[in-house]
């Protein structure tokens, strides 16, 4: 897996966006009182089955693939001059 530069802060904003796009698909906030790997789990779920994202093969889904499928995600959605991107 190739590392980004701004890996963490990129994972963080990919974590905002997708628990955003969660709620605005209808799903409660999940913010409170869920752990970061369900958390992350949740939303590469639910972006693999909105094809948003192709899903890992099922021997490779674990937590650092779904991590990093991600941030290839939200990479993919920032504007090319983005800072976090340089």
């Amino acid at each position: 897996m190739k590392k980004h530069k701004n890996e963490a802060q990129l994972f963080k904003l990919a974590l905002q966006v997708g628990s955003q796009f969660a709620v605005n698909r209808g799903y409660k906030n999940f913010d409170q009182g869920i752990s970061p790997k369900d958390k992350v789990e949740c939303i590469y779920r639910l972006l693999v089955k909105d094809k948003l994202i192709t899903p890992l093969p099922e021997d490779k889904e674990n937590g650092p693939g779904m991590k990093h499928r991600l941030i290839v995600w939200i990479t993919k959605q920032l504007p090319a001059d983005h800072e976090l991107l340089k």
